[in-house]
């Protein structure tokens, strides 16, 4: 295990970038593609803002629920969402997202923040976890969630993981074209 003294702050910060982007573009794809994830999203409000953060201005991502009930991904907002997830260190979000504890461990010891409604910050956590559980590789997916999924066919985690990494590169040729 890789302990957060070991890394240097700067490598923390270049990887806790690429993972925001990569789980934000992720839970937007899953949105689309997964009847989960799908099913959880379309019971936040339309026009709904939720976002992600390392304080103090750490990496970040922004979402907003779409009319037809899906996540799209926003550069910036005027106002202050209505689902803020914060991180309250940067080393707090490296401990999660190289795989060293799990969200849920993450908000028992009180190194994230939920600023706004707690039942929708519980939704976005199964958004986060189905959307982990379907593109990780169990071992990690394992290490991610509180609990694997046990009815997870093979067929199901392999279909889901190739319809959201295929939609996820097509949004990076999309944004460098």
């Amino acid at each position: 295990m890789i302990s957060t003294k070991s890394v240097k702050p700067a490598l923390q910060l270049t990887y806790v970038k690429l993972m925001m982007d990569v789980i934000g573009r992720g839970l937007v794809m899953a949105s689309q593609v997964d009847a989960e994830v799908k099913q959880e999203v379309a019971k936040f409000p339309v026009g709904f803002v939720l976002s992600m953060k390392v304080f103090p201005n750490g990496p970040a991502f922004i979402a907003k629920v779409t009319e037809d009930h899906q996540l799209q991904l926003l550069q910036s907002v005027d106002s202050k969402p209505d689902l803020t997830i914060t991180f309250k260190h940067l080393s707090h979000a490296f401990l999660v997202f190289s795989f060293q504890e799990s969200t849920a461990q993450a908000f028992a010891h009180d190194r994230m923040i939920a600023d706004g409604d707690i039942s929708f910050a519980i939704r976005l956590v199964r958004c986060l976890n189905k959307m982990e559980v379907l593109i990780l590789p169990k071992l990690l997916a394992e290490l991610a969630v509180k609990q694997y999924p046990t009815e997870l066919s093979l067929k199901e985690k392999l279909t889901g993981a190739a319809n959201i990494y295929l939609k996820v590169a097509q949004s990076y040729f999309k944004r460098s074209a």
